[in-house]
């Protein structure tokens, strides 16, 4: 597939930073347009609820920085076209599609391990959202080990230990930079209905009893969809439950 670089966007790569959403973000007032910024290194990298995420060298650490205007519930969506992205760049560069799922909110799965990570964060201006950073990472060619895990969390792979392929974290962004245009035109011409069908088409345990963990209340049911809003739906013994941010567990 051709993958020519999306029109407009920066790349900027970075030898060593701490966090690649941080500097995205602390960089957003001299920006003009979106920017990818690669992380070679990244040495406070950080996944949801503020989790430390294993960022060695090898390994992809990037963040997408735009300037949205939808509603911060538009917004957050974007972490579906985030995921649709990474499957395809993982697709492309390894043509074994019926390896890779998603896992509601924000993983992709190789082998129904976990593979790859996505965290949005942002900065505001009153009601509205300011700059998003969309951070992504991917084992490429290392992954945690299961004892720093949480308890009743999927195993870590790396691309490399799964597949076989060594590829460069320059590599793997020219690939899922246009595959992340790709959706992000999707959105922006017809919303989120295709990206929610095309998500769900590639759901790992769609179907299937799973618990989803809020707070401190843990909810069991059979996943049976995610709405129009990107919410979790569950169909539980006391009826449907809809869901708008979880731990999922298999």
């Amino acid at each position: 597939m051709d993958n020519p670089w999306p029109q407009g966007v920066q790349r900027i790569i970075l030898d060593s930073v701490g966090s690649t959403n941080a500097h995205a973000l602390a960089e957003a007032p001299s920006l003009a347009g979106p920017a990818w910024f690669l992380g070679l290194e990244q040495t406070a990298g950080r996944g949801r609820r503020a989790r430390a995420w294993a960022s060695p060298r090898g390994n992809f650490h990037a963040t997408l920085l735009m300037f949205p205007t939808e509603s911060p519930d538009q917004v957050a969506l974007r972490s579906f076209a985030a995921a649709l992205a990474l499957r395809d760049a993982l697709v492309q560069l390894t043509d074994i599609p019926q390896a890779f799922s998603l896992k509601w909110p924000n993983d992709v799965l190789l082998n129904g391990a976990k593979l790859a990570g996505i965290l949005l964060e942002a900065t505001t201006s009153g009601k509205g959202v300011q700059a998003l950073a969309i951070g992504i990472g991917v084992n490429l060619i290392a992954h945690p080990d299961s004892a720093v895990m949480e308890d009743g969390a999927l195993p870590a792979v790396s691309l490399l230990s799964e597949t076989g392929l060594r590829i460069t974290p320059e590599a793997f962004l020219a690939a899922l930079a246009p595959a992340y245009a790709r959706w992000e035109a999707m959105f922006a011409a017809k919303g989120f209905s295709p990206l929610r069908a095309a998500w769900l088409a590639h759901a790992a345990k769609l179907g299937e009893p799973i618990r989803a963990r809020t707070g401190k209340d843990t909810h069991h049911g059979v996943f049976d969809t995610i709405d129009s809003y990107g919410n979790l739906v569950l169909l539980t013994a006391a009826g449907r439950l809809e869901i708008p941010a979880a731990e999922v567990f298999f």
